[in-house]
């Protein structure tokens, strides 16, 4: 199976729990019920019904809109000071979610969301009070992202491979030891460019919003091996899980680049 750049969809257990995304590829792992039962490899067992585009479309949607109710709502009372804290929670929601996959239904998904709606909702007020209309766009950007991305899978423009994965992931870790990178040097007093709104840090924050767009392709290529492979419907709230996880990256590097483009 080709591993996702979401950690989320990355972790899904290899063995019992969770079905192959291809099963054309032979990689033979079964599914198990709530109880642990072993069932037929890649389907859903007696008692379940297979997911459909429509379980992940509707818990996709629920979970964005509880992000969106609880943003709108922090931004609206002005409660700023909440988003330290539901981001703390949403984190520890997700990691609990990444390395407990079975745990994932509707209560802590939606909590994941609505915590971090708050958290982007606290930052999108501060900044909106200082480029007003920032949070709208950074919304608007963001879904226009998805959907591009979205017909970009759809119609094949871009084939998710191996290759292209092991690029991707590459990518990923680029990303990652250059943010590490400038956090240790900021330490030190150092500026680095990376992140203070000229103009390295506006290549480096479109090169972010690249790799984040990208990884939706993976994110939609996860969900359609597991609805071609017949998984259990309850595997719906892990994928609205995982693809929240890459909207709310892609959201905060959008802000981020037109905090520094405003600048």
């Amino acid at each position: 199976m080709r591993s996702s750049s979401n950690p989320a969809f990355r972790n899904l257990p290899q063995g019992q729990g969770y079905a192959t995304f291809n099963r054309a590829e032979g990689t033979g792992t079964a599914f198990a019920d709530a109880q642990g039962a072993p069932v037929d490899p890649g389907r859903a067992g007696v008692a379940e019904r297979p997911i459909t585009i429509d379980d992940v479309v509707a818990k996709t949607a629920i979970a964005a809109g509880t992000a969106i109710v609880t943003g709108t709502l922090t931004v609206v009372s002005g409660l700023y000071g909440l988003a330290l804290p539901a981001f703390i929670v949403g984190f520890v929601v997700s990691l609990v979610l990444i390395f407990k996959p079975h745990l994932a239904k509707a209560p802590l998904v939606l909590l994941y969301s609505a915590a971090m709606g708050v958290a982007l909702g606290g930052i999108s007020g501060l900044l909106d009070n200082v480029y007003p209309g920032i949070a709208l766009q950074a919304i608007v950007g963001t879904a226009g992202v998805f959907i591009g991305m979205l017909v970009v899978y759809k119609t094949g423009a871009v084939r998710v491979t191996p290759r292209f994965t092991k690029w991707l992931l590459g990518a990923m870790v680029g990303v990652i030891v250059l943010l590490l990178f400038n956090l240790v040097m900021s330490l030190f007093g150092i500026n680095t460019g990376l992140r203070d709104g000229g103009p390295v840090a506006i290549i480096f924050s479109l090169l972010i919003i690249g790799v984040a767009a990208f990884s939706l392709l993976l994110d939609f290529d996860q969900a359609d091996k597991a609805i071609r492979g017949g998984a259990p419907a309850t595997l719906a709230w892990y994928i609205a899980f995982g693809l929240m996880t890459t909207l709310v990256w892609l959201y905060i590097e959008i802000l981020n680049l037109l905090s520094y483009l405003r600048n």
